[in-house]
């Protein structure tokens, strides 16, 4: 059996250490963007064409359409390396694997149909973005490559601790038989050059700490917790209410047993306004208009709240609707807990500094799960989630400045 010479990119020192190594298993815990699924798609390309010819490859990602991005990938170096295809590489795109030169092949699979993975015997595999991949894939992944003995890197971002990925990470990080250990973070990344340090240190502004600790430092956080940073942080925005206008109101409609709350902010972030009732339509639509006096205001539009928003657009104007999903709620309190912990805002002492101290965060298998504790309210840490975003004018067609919405019918609502 001979070996094929194939020309791959360079890795950096960090990045050969995590791929090119002896263990069976290999788990790497890696910054956003530094490089791993290159690392992991060079290394499996070279093992396919000097140690695993005419045997079978596996690529894993969380999902299907992810892995058809790493198949491209793929393509495109060997199209580069070999636009002819004289060493004999071919890519079958409706089963989606590539026939590397010496014969060896590389299926592209997703973890969220495991049962796919089954029926072959691999070589090597490769566990892409492992902390969101489903743990039935590594089953079958570790059950597929107990024949040929053949070594698994697992490869991703740190993810809260309750995964399976993290786990096993932690057993290889001791030093279990057979298995090793990698971290890359994004100061290694930087000093590589790979990464630009003015932009790690952009993304430290913005992100919440929890946030930036696990995506650039590959610090996992823990997998439930309150995601404004505390009673001390929280505490350290409460300050008297502002004298300046309010530039945007927060409005989180009462929904049953809720509360509407509405919140106002100047345009140096300082609160003007924290109200919340709970009445009939009728009331609260003439409260919201008396209280706002026709500034913007963000509206919670989701579920029955949509009809009031298009009232409120059609009677009184520079209303956007905001519309909660798990993403849309994840982003936005995300971008809520970075104002707290910067102090770029200020909010009154009382119901609401209980609420944010009582909001959690957990880790699920599809995400980031934001909410209150059962049997208690958000509704304020929602309006003040809302006019954050509107104070910032990150999706919404109006600055503090102008004050501007588009009308409704003769615009799309971009911001839904």
């Amino acid at each position: 059996m001979t070996s094929v010479a194939l020309h791959l990119p360079k890795l950096y020192a960090r990045q050969h250490e995590a791929f090119f190594n002896d263990s069976r298993i290999s788990c790497t815990e890696a910054t956003t963007k530094a490089g791993k699924s290159v690392g992991a798609l060079t290394w499996l390309m070279h093992y396919g064409t000097t140690q695993a010819i005419g045997q079978s490859l596996l690529w894993c990602s969380p999902v299907y359409s992810q892995a058809r991005v790493m198949f491209d990938r793929m393509v495109r170096w060997l199209l580069r390396a070999d636009d002819t295809r004289r060493s004999g590489w071919n890519d079958n795109r409706s089963e989606l694997f590539v026939t590397l030169p010496g014969g060896a092949r590389v299926f592209f699979k997703g973890s969220d149909n495991p049962d796919t993975i089954y029926g072959s015997d691999y070589a090597a595999a490769v566990i892409d973005e492992a902390s969101r991949c489903r743990e039935e894939a590594w089953h079958a992944v570790r059950s597929t490559t107990t024949k040929t003995r053949g070594p698994i890197r697992l490869i991703g971002n740190v993810r809260g601790r309750k995964n399976w990925a993290y786990k096993l990470a932690r057993r290889a990080e001791a030093g279990e038989p057979g298995m090793s250990y990698h971290r890359i973070t994004a100061h290694d990344a930087v000093e590589a050059g790979v990464l630009d340090a003015e932009e790690i240190e952009d993304a430290r502004r913005q992100l919440p700490d929890a946030v930036f600790r696990e995506l650039y430092l590959a610090e996992a956080a823990a997998d439930e917790g309150n995601p404004f940073g505390g009673s001390e942080t929280i505490g350290a925005c409460i300050a008297l209410r502002s004298e300046s206008p309010a530039v945007v109101y927060g409005v989180d409609l009462a929904k049953s047993v809720d509360w509407t709350w509405v919140i106002g902010l100047d345009s140096a972030g300082r609160w003007t306004l924290s109200d919340r009732w709970q009445s009939p339509w009728e009331e609260t639509f003439a409260r919201i208009e008396r209280l706002t006096k026709g500034a913007p205001i963000v509206v919670d539009s989701t579920g029955v709240g949509d009809p009031i928003v298009e009232r409120l657009q059609r009677e009184r104007g520079a209303t956007a609707g905001f519309k909660f999903s798990s993403g849309s709620k994840q982003q936005i309190m995300e971008r809520l807990a970075v104002a707290i912990q910067q102090r770029e805002i200020t909010i009154p002492d009382g119901a609401l500094v209980h609420e944010l101290e009582a909001y959690e965060y957990q880790y699920t298998r599809t995400g980031v799960r934001y909410s209150a504790p059962d049997g208690m309210h958000d509704d304020g840490v929602c309006a003040l989630a809302l006019a954050v975003h509107g104070l910032g004018g990150r999706v919404l067609p109006f600055t503090v400045d102008s004050v501007a919405f588009p009308a409704r019918e003769t615009e799309a609502a971009p911001w839904d």
